[in-house]
């Protein structure tokens, strides 16, 4: 037979075996395409494969960091978790398993979403192995109700039920209810709204992010947390939101000055014929990655 060139692996980054084995590599691609509570546009099920498929489109050299994080790193993907089979609480302690499992293995999992509904057992997870932790969350929506239409745990009450295990910290917000509002102040959360944030010169409220979060920090970016002229492709896009360099800028100052343990990237809704969102978010990833392990 006649040798060709193939494809790239169907994984993150469509990267070769010697920097994607489970052994070898110090971060795991998760993804969960968990859509069970979504209540506007659906789709965000398809979120985790299309970040895979724009990933493997990548430069890989990061400009900033003037190397190839991967080679650093080692990312390993794990196939999909099948969320669809059992009810909604039996996905959801799957998924807290899974989360020890990965921790157990002294692995760095980047969960891939879906619906926000998947953070809350990863943090019940990461709460069990790390002291002194605290959520930072950007995204556009508070997510502090105790229970939306019966159920705790939609991905309306996401952080609420985080907050109840360890605090958070809430940037680029621009959407709450009257319940979350009148709530939140009693809550173990400090929010940064979009509108103040948006006032201030990006040096300034990030020193004031930094000083609220503990040693250690997990990070969950809801995809909506950007402007949605930057991310239409979300189930609920929200104006007045973040831009690239404000997100990017945030998390290398956190990786610069807290370990970060664990992270999710949830919410994407890929659009047929518009893959810009999917690549920023894969991008992201990788971003995020190379901030956390590769800076000196």
């Amino acid at each position: 037979m006649s040798r060709y060139t193939a494809m790239p692996p169907n994984n993150f980054g469509g990267l070769s075996d010697e920097h994607s084995q489970y052994e070898t590599s110090r971060a795991v691609i998760f993804p969960v395409p968990l859509e069970r509570t979504t209540t506007y546009q659906h789709g965000t099920c398809n979120g985790p494969a299309a970040i895979l498929a724009a990933s493997r489109n990548m430069e890989l050299y990061d400009e900033e960091l003037q190397l190839e994080p991967y080679k650093e790193i080692g990312i390993h993907t794990l196939p999909p978790i099948d969320t669809m089979d059992g009810t909604l609480d039996e996905v959801l302690t799957e998924i807290f398993t899974a989360g020890c499992g990965l921790l157990d293995d002294d692995k760095f999992p980047v969960t891939l979403g879906g619906e926000h509904a998947l953070t809350p057992p990863l943090i019940s997870a990461f709460a069990k192995k790390y002291k002194n932790l605290t959520v930072l969350q950007i995204d556009a929506h508070a997510e502090l109700r105790d229970e939306y239409q019966g159920n705790s745990t939609s991905h309306a009450c996401t952080m609420r039920r985080i907050v109840e295990v360890c605090p958070a910290v809430q940037v680029g917000i621009r959407s709450l209810s009257a319940e979350e509002a009148a709530a939140a102040p009693q809550l173990r959360t400090k929010i940064y709204w979009a509108k103040d944030i948006a006032r201030l010169p990006m040096k300034s409220w990030i020193a004031k992010v930094l000083a609220d979060l503990s040693a250690n920090v997990y990070l969950t970016i809801d995809l909506d947390g950007f402007d949605s002229s930057i991310v239409p492709a979300t189930g609920t896009p929200e104006p007045g939101g973040l831009d690239w360099h404000q997100v990017t800028s945030l998390v290398r100052a956190v990786a610069e000055h807290k370990k970060i343990v664990g992270m999710d990237l949830v919410e994407l809704l890929p659009q047929p014929g518009q893959h810009a969102c999917d690549f920023l978010a894969a991008k992201l990833v990788y971003k995020c990655l190379g901030y956390t392990f590769c800076q000196t």
